[in-house]
């Protein structure tokens, strides 16, 4: 089992950027994908964003593709989500998690340990 634990949520206006960081502690850490999820108010969770191990293979959702950017540093068991030209439809709970991903989308990847979450909220 993995800890997670986001950071850099806020408060922004339409069209500028955030930086959300997750630190991830446990075992074995650089074996398992990483991904950015988001639930919006009333709405499912959906993922955003999800980079792979060792290749670090990166996929992203379509509405996001351009304007966001993940990455990991396995030195330091981090992996941020560079938010640029946010939108307000972006505002919601932004998740980090841990687990497999099998494919080659950001909808194959099967989470197995969450954090709680930052607030990304976008003004217009």
């Amino acid at each position: 089992q993995l800890q997670l634990v986001e950071s850099g949520g806020g408060l922004v206006q339409s069209g500028g950027s955030l930086r959300l960081s997750c630190a991830v502690s446990g075992d074995n850490v650089d074996y398992y994908a990483i991904g950015w999820f988001r639930q919006a108010p009333g709405k499912e969770r959906e993922g955003v964003a999800v980079i792979n191990a060792v290749v670090r293979s990166t996929y992203y959702h379509y509405s996001v593709k351009g304007r966001f950017t993940i990455s990991r540093d396995n030195g330091k068991n981090t992996v941020d989500l560079q938010m640029n030209n946010l939108k307000p439809e972006d505002t919601g709970v932004y998740y980090c998690a841990a687990g497999d991903n099998d494919g080659k989308s950001v909808e194959s990847m099967t989470p197995h340990s969450w954090g709680q979450g930052t607030q990304v909220t976008v003004s217009s």
